[in-house]
């Protein structure tokens, strides 16, 4: 049985995403952790959430890029007497233009958020969800998992195909603990994503029918994991072009996704 108030710790959660996921869980009677670069921010969102929803929120700016991060945050929770019942892990970022248009330690600090920082967190907060019997986990991936990978943001889709198979391996190990984890695989979502990656005039093209709401994403991938529901992609659209792809041959498929890369995507200079 789940605790009568869990607490989730949520990371990126100073906007977009993680912000929404914040207030979600607040509404639904949970307790807050809260984690992002912004200290600010966060502490205006805690105060929102306090007020609203008369929920414990503690904010604990850290940025998940340092290796030495994710181990720190867990033990000054652990050292703050709180039990993490749920583990949201959604901070992430592109980075656009070709692969060798930007330093190595751009990158580095890119593949520590996107991959290294979610496992480890996954790794130690897990254990305790175990031994409770309960908790749950969600991964926030892509569609761009789903998809084959094209130009520019050219380490952004195989870090979330690795978040969803991790997710699938993750929840076959602890579904009969009572832990539940989920890979929620949003498309195009009305965040600041796209303005940190300087790609929002581009995205601006795109027709509206293939966006969603960050409220819209959130709620789906709230219901996927208390189902069970080990890989959730988000919206009509999103899973008929997941199910297009896998349909196509993989030579036609590189093919839709390199013509739709060239209208979306900025790619810089070699």
């Amino acid at each position: 049985m789940p605790p009568a108030r869990p607490l989730s710790l949520v990371t990126g959660a100073s906007a977009g995403i993680g912000a929404t996921f914040a207030r979600a869980l607040a509404a639904r009677g949970h307790d807050l952790v809260l984690t992002a670069r912004r200290r600010d921010r966060l502490e205006t969102l805690a105060a929102e959430l306090r007020q609203q929803h008369g929920c414990t929120v503690t904010t604990l700016a850290a940025d998940l890029s340092d290796p030495g991060t994710p181990k720190a945050l867990c033990e000054e929770v652990a050292q703050r007497g709180l039990v993490v019942d749920w583990l949201i892990n959604n901070a992430g970022y592109g980075v656009p233009g070709n692969f060798t248009a930007n330093d190595w330690h751009t990158h580095a600090d890119s593949l520590q958020v996107l991959l290294t920082a979610p496992v480890e967190l996954a790794w130690r907060l897990l254990p305790g969800m175990r031994e409770r019997g309960y908790g749950r986990i969600v991964n926030v991936a892509s569609l761009a998992g789903h998809v084959p990978g094209t130009a520019g943001h050219t380490l952004y889709a195989p870090a979330k195909a690795f978040l969803i198979k991790f997710s699938q391996g993750l929840a076959l190990e602890s579904r009969e603990r009572g832990v539940h984890v989920c890979a929620l695989c949003p498309g195009f979502t009305y965040s600041e994503f796209h303005d940190v990656t300087g790609t929002r005039a581009l995205m601006n093209k795109l027709p509206g029918f293939m966006w969603q709401s960050a409220e819209a994403v959130v709620a789906e991938g709230i219901d996927a994991v208390e189902r069970g529901e080990i890989v959730r992609v988000t919206g009509r659209v999103n899973r008929v072009i997941k199910s297009v792809f896998k349909l196509v041959p993989d030579r036609l498929a590189m093919k839709l996704a390199a013509r739709q890369s060239r209208r979306y995507r900025t790619q810089g200079a070699a």
